[in-house]
C-alpha cells in the first residue's frame, strides 16, 4: 500500500499512452511493428510497475547493477531510435517539398511566358492514372 499512488499514476499514464495511440490505429500509416512493439512496450512497462523486484532481478541476470539503470539504458535506446526515425522521416518530408516545390516553380514559370509571349507551348497534361 505504500507505493500504491505513485503505481497507480504510472499505469494510468500508460493506460492513457495506449489509447491515444489505439485511436490512430485507423490510420494507414501506421505500422503494424510500430503497433506491435508499443503493445509490448505498454504491457512491460505495467508490469515493471507493478513488479518493481523483478525488474531489479532481471537488470543483475544480464549485468547491471539496478532495475534502475536497466530501465535508463532501455529508455536510451528507444530514444536513440526515435530520434533517428524522427530525423529520417522530416529528411524525407523535405525532400519531398523541394520536388513539389521545384515543379510547381517549372509549371508556373512555364505558364507564365507562355502569356508573356504568346507562345503555344505543350504544358505538361497531367497524368491519367485510371488507365494504368
Amino acid at each position: 500500500m505504500k507505493f500504491f499512488w505513485i503505481q497507480l499514476v504510472l499505469i494510468l499514464g500508460s493506460v492513457t499512452l495506449a489509447f491515444m495511440f489505439i485511436r490512430r490505429w485507423d490510420r494507414a500509416n501506421t505500422r503494424a511493428w510500430k503497433r506491435i512493439a508499443f503493445s509490448v512496450f505498454v504491457i512491460v512497462n505495467i508490469y515493471a510497475v507493478l513488479r518493481p523486484t523483478d525488474v531489479t532481478w532481471l537488470a543483475h541476470q544480464l549485468g547491471v547493477g539496478r532495475g534502475t539503470d536497466l530501465v535508463l539504458y532501455v529508455m536510451v535506446l528507444g530514444m536513440g531510435f526515435l530520434t533517428l526515425n524522427t530525423f529520417l522521416r522530416f529528411r524525407s518530408l523535405e525532400k519531398k517539398l523541394t520536388d513539389l516545390a521545384r515543379t510547381v516553380a517549372i509549371n508556373e514559370g512555364a505558364r507564365l511566358n507562355e502569356e508573356r509571349f504568346d507562345l503555344d507551348l505543350p504544358v505538361s497534361a497531367p497524368v491519367d492514372r485510371s488507365k494504368a
